[in-house]
C-alpha cells in the first residue's frame, strides 16, 4: 500500500497539470449534469415491513384517489378577543377568504369550516383545508404567493390568520451564514497549524472541489433516485468535513518530510505514502459506517449514507491526487515544519527556526506541546483513564432517559406561521387535533364488515386518552373502512405513542372473530413506527459496522487489543456525545445558547445516525494518531516511547483537523430547522469527546497501561494477514531504488 501510493503521489506531483485536469474537467461535468438535470420531485418516505406502511399502501389499492400525493394547506383563523369566528362580520371573513382560496389555478377544493365541523367548540378558532393537485416542491411561486396575500387581506380585516402544511414549506434559516463562519474557523486553524496562506488553502481548495463534485453529482441523479434535500446535506456536511481533514494529514506529512531534508517529490512521495496510507483506511471505515446505514431498510437512510460515502470516497482521491499537485504548483511557497511563511513570521522566523534547528536536531524531533502532554499522560495512566472514563460516563447517563420521535410544525421555531398555526389548532381543538390516527379496518374476509367496523368504534371510544373517533368511512367495494382517531395528546407525546400501542390491542381482540384486520397508520403513526424500526436496527448495524472496522483496523495495526480500544472508546464517546444531545434537546438544558425555542423526543434517526456518522469520524483520528505510534514501535522505540513520539507528530494535526471537524458542523447549528440544528450539535459535541477525550487522554493511558501486549497478535493470524504496511516500512529503502521509471509511471496510469 505504501509503496503503491508513494509512486501515485511522485506520479501527481510530476504530471501535475493532467492530474488537476482531470479533477476541474470532473467538477465541470458534474456542474453541467446538475445545471441540465430535470427538477427532483416530492422525495417519498417509505418504511417498508411497518404497520403504518402496510395500512397506506392498503389504502392506496382499496380506495383509489384518495390519498393523493398533492400539497395541503391548512388556514386557521382565530376571531379577536371577546369575539367568536361564528360572529357575523367574522363569518363573512372567513367565508369570503375560503372562496377566494378555492378559486387558484392549482387548487382542488377548499372546505367551509361551517359545514365541515372545522370551528372550535367555543367558536373562537376554525379551520380550511386547502388541497391542491400538484405536489408540495412542484407549486408554482405565484400560488404560494396567492394563498399568503389571500390569508392577509382576512389579517387586514381583524381576523388572527396563520398557516401550516406542506404546501407553505418553511423558509430556510441561515445556514450559509453558519457554514460560512465554520469555513473560516476552519481557516483561521489551518494557518496557525500549516504556517501560511497557500499551505491552509489547498486544504480548503480540495475539500471545496470535492464537495462540488459530490453535491453536484447528487443534484445530477435527485429526479432519477428520488433524492431529497437531507441527502445533500448530509454529504456536504461530511464531505466537507473530511475533505479537509485528509488534506490536513498529507499537507502536514510532506512539511515533515520536508524538515527531515528531502527534496519535494520525495517529500510528496513519502506523505502520500504514510498519511496517504492513513488516509485511504480511514475514509474506508468511514465509507463502512455510511454504506452500513442499508442494513436499516429504510430507503431514504440507504440513499443517504450511499451518497454521503460517495462523497467520501471523492475526498479520499482527491486527496491522494489532487494535494500532490497542487504540492507541485505551490513550490517553496509550502514551508518545512518549523518554518513560517511571510504571514506569520517570514525571513527572522525562518533563519531563528533554522539556527535552533542547527542546535537542538530536527525540527520533528524535538519536544512539543504533543510529546509534553503524552509524556504526562504516561506517567500517570491510571489517573488519566478513570478521569476520561468517568467524565464521559458521567455525560452519558442523560442517554438512559432518551425518548425518540420526529419532528413536527409543533417543533418549528414560534416565528413561523407553522409554528403558529399549530399552537391555534392546540388552543381550540386540543393538542392531539395537529396529530390525528386513521384505522383502516380491512374487512374484505369477513361476513359482516359494517358490524367489524363498528365494533372497532365502540372498543376504542373507551380507550384512555382518546378524545375523538369519527364513524366509519366504507369504499365503494364496502370491505374496507377508515375511523380517524384525535388523541388527548400533542402527535409527539409518549402518551400519543401509547394510544397507537393500545388501538392496536384492541383491533386484535375486537376482530379476531370477524377475519378482519385493523391497521393504524397516518404520519403520527409512521413515525411512531420508524423509531421503533431504528431502534430494532441499532444493535445490528452497530454490531455490522463495528466488526467489519475491527477486522480492518486489525489489518491496519497488526494488534488485537489496539482495535478493541478503539471500538471500547467509541462507544463511550457516542454515549456521551447522545447524553448532551438529550440534556440540550429534551430537557432544554442551556437550549437557548442554541437557539433551541421547543424541548421534546430526539430526532429517531440521530443514534443509528451518529453511530454512524461518528464512528467513521473516530477511527480516521484512531488511524491517523495511532499508526504513527505503530510506526515508532516497529522502528524500534519502546511501548511508551512510540507514544510519546506518535503524538510528536500527530498530536497537533489531529486537534486542529478535530476543530476543523467542530467548526463544519457547529455551522449547521445556526439552522431554524430543528434536524439540521440537532445533526450538527451532536457531531461537533461527539468530535470534541472522541478526539480531545477519547483519542487524546484514554488512547495514550491504555497504551501505556498495556506495553508491549498492545501490539500483541497471534503467530497465526499474523501471517495470514495481508501486509498493507501503513507504516511505511517499505519506504525506508533508499530513495534511488524508490524512484519509479516512466515504465512504472505507465503501468501506475493503466492500474
Amino acid at each position: 500500500m505504501a509503496t503503491f501510493l508513494y509512486k501515485l503521489g511522485r506520479l501527481a506531483f510530476r504530471r501535475r497539470h493532467f492530474a488537476a485536469l482531470i479533477w476541474v474537467a470532473l467538477l465541470t461535468l458534474a456542474g453541467v449534469g446538475a445545471a441540465s438535470a430535470p427538477a427532483a420531485g416530492t422525495s417519498s418516505f417509505s418504511i417498508p415491513g411497518v404497520e403504518a406502511q402496510k395500512a397506506f399502501d392498503l389504502l392506496e389499492q382499496r380506495f383509489p384517489g384518495g390519498s393523493a400525493d398533492g400539497a395541503t394547506a391548512r388556514v386557521v383563523f382565530k376571531a379577536p378577543d371577546g369575539q367568536k369566528v361564528t360572529d357575523t362580520a367574522n363569518k363573512a371573513i372567513v367565508e369570503r377568504t375560503v372562496k377566494e382560496l378555492g378559486n387558484g389555478s392549482e387548487v382542488v377544493s377548499a372546505t367551509d369550516p361551517f359545514t365541515s365541523n372545522a370551528v372550535s367548540k367555543d367558536g373562537k378558532v376554525a379551520y380550511t383545508s386547502v388541497k391542491y393537485d400538484v405536489s408540495a416542491v412542484e407549486i408554482q411561486d405565484s400560488t404560494r404567493e396567492a394563498l399568503e396575500a389571500t390569508g392577509d387581506k382576512a389579517k387586514d380585516a381583524g381576523l388572527t390568520v396563520e398557516m401550516g402544511g406542506d404546501a407553505l414549506q418553511a423558509q430556510p434559516g441561515q445556514e450559509a451564514i453558519g457554514e460560512i463562519i465554520g469555513l473560516v474557523i476552519a481557516a483561521i486553524v489551518l494557518v496557525l497549524t500549516l504556517g501560511s496562506l497557500v499551505a491552509a488553502g489547498l486544504p480548503l481548495l480540495t475539500a471545496i472541489i470535492g464537495v462540488g463534485i459530490g453535491g453536484a453529482t447528487i443534484t445530477s441523479l435527485a429526479s432519477a433516485f428520488d433524492l431529497g434535500d437531507s441527502t445533500a446535506t448530509l454529504a456536504l456536511m461530511i464531505g466537507l468535513a473530511v475533505g479537509i481533514d485528509y488534506a490536513l494529514f498529507i499537507v502536514s506529512r510532506y512539511r515533515g518530510e520536508l524538515a527531515e531534508g528531502r527534496d519535494r517529490e520525495e517529500a510528496v512521495g513519502r506523505a502520500v505514502g504514510t498519511a496517504g496510507s492513513a488516509v485511504v483506511f480511514a475514509g474506508l471505515t468511514v465509507v463502512i459506517a455510511l454504506g452500513g446505514l442499508a442494513v436499516v431498510n429504510v430507503p431514504m437512510l440507504t440513499k443517504m449514507g450511499l451518497a454521503a460515502a460517495g462523497t467520501v470516497v471523492i475526498a479520499v482521491l482527491i486527496a491522494l491526487t489532487m494535494v500532490p499537485a497542487l504540492l507541485g504548483y505551490a513550490g517553496r511557497k509550502v514551508k518545512p515544519a518549523g518554518e513560517k511563511g511571510k504571514l506569520l513570521g517570514g525571513r527572522k522566523a525562518k533563519k531563528a527556526g533554522s539556527a535552533k534547528a542547527a542546535t537542538e536536531g530536527s525540527v520533528a524531533d524535538r519536544p512539543n506541546l504533543g510529546s509534553r502532554w503524552a509524556s504526562f499522560v504516561v506517567r500517570r495512566p491510571v489517573a488519566v483513564l478513570l478521569l476520561g472514563v468517568v467524565g464521559l460516563g458521567a455525560m452519558a447517563l442523560p442517554a438512559t432517559q432518551l425518548e425518540l420521535g420526529l419532528p413536527d410544525e409543533g417543533s418549528q421555531p414560534t416565528s413561523t406561521t407553522q409554528r403558529r398555526a399549530y399552537d391555534l389548532l392546540s388552543e381550540g381543538f386540543g393538542p392531539g387535533f395537529n396529530g390525528p390516527l386513521m384505522l383502516v379496518v380491512d374487512a374484505k374476509g369477513s361476513a359482516d364488515p359494517q358490524a367489524a367496523a363498528t365494533a372497532v368504534t365502540d372498543e376504542v371510544k373507551g380507550l384512555k386518552d382518546v378524545v375523538t373517533v369519527t364513524p366509519p368511512t366504507f369504499n365503494k367495494a364496502g370491505d374496507t373502512a377508515m375511523i380517524t382517531v384525535i388523541p388527548e395528546s400533542k402527535p409527539s407525546s409518549t402518551q400519543t405513542e401509547d394510544v397507537v400501542h393500545a388501538i392496536r390491542a384492541a383491533g386484535v381482540d375486537v376482530t379476531a372473530d370477524t377475519d378482519a384486520k385493523v391497521l393504524v397508520t397516518g404520519t403520527t403513526a409512521m413515525n411512531i413506527d420508524f423509531s421503533q424500526k431504528l431502534n430494532d436496527a441499532l444493535i445490528p448495524y452497530l454490531g455490522l459496522v463495528v466488526g467489519l472496522a475491527f477486522l480492518l483496523l486489525i489489518v491496519v495495526f497488526r494488534s488485537i487489543l489496539v482495535p478493541l480500544k478503539a471500538a471500547l472508546g467509541f462507544l463511550l464517546s457516542v454515549l456521551a456525545a447522545l447524553g448532551a444531545v438529550v440534556a440540550v434537546f429534551q430537557w432544554g438544558w442551556l437550549g437557548g445558547l442554541i437557539g433551541v425555542e421547543e424541548t421534546g423526543p430526539i430526532m429517531s434517526m440521530m443514534p443509528i445516525f451518529m453511530v454512524g456518522v461518528v464512528f467513521g469520524l473516530a477511527m480516521d483520528y484512531e488511524v491517523f494518531l495511532v499508526t504513527r505510534m505503530r510506526e515508532a514501535y516497529v522502528h524500534g522505540e519502546s511501548p511508551s516511547q512510540a507514544v510519546v513520539t506518535g503524538f510528536r507528530h500527530s498530536a497537533r494535526v489531529v486537534a486542529a483537523a478535530a476543530v476543523i471537524m467542530m467548526a463544519v458542523f457547529s455551522g449547521f447549528v445556526g439552522s431554524t430547522e430543528s434536524i439540521i440544528k440537532m445533526i450538527g450539535f451532536g457531531l461537533a459535541i461527539a468530535v470534541f469527546f472522541d478526539a480531545f477525550i477519547v483519542r487524546m487522554a484514554i488512547v495514550p493511558a491504555v497504551l501505556a497501561l498495556l506495553g508491549k501486549k498492545a501490539w500483541w497478535i497471534p503467530k497465526w493470524l499474523d501471517r495470514v494477514l495481508p501486509n498493507v504496511d501503513v507504516e511505511g516500512e517499505g519506504l525506508q529503502k533508499p530513495a534511488e531504488a524508490q524512484h519509479s521509471d516512466p515504465d512504472e509511471d505507465r503501468e501506475l496510469v493503466r492500474a
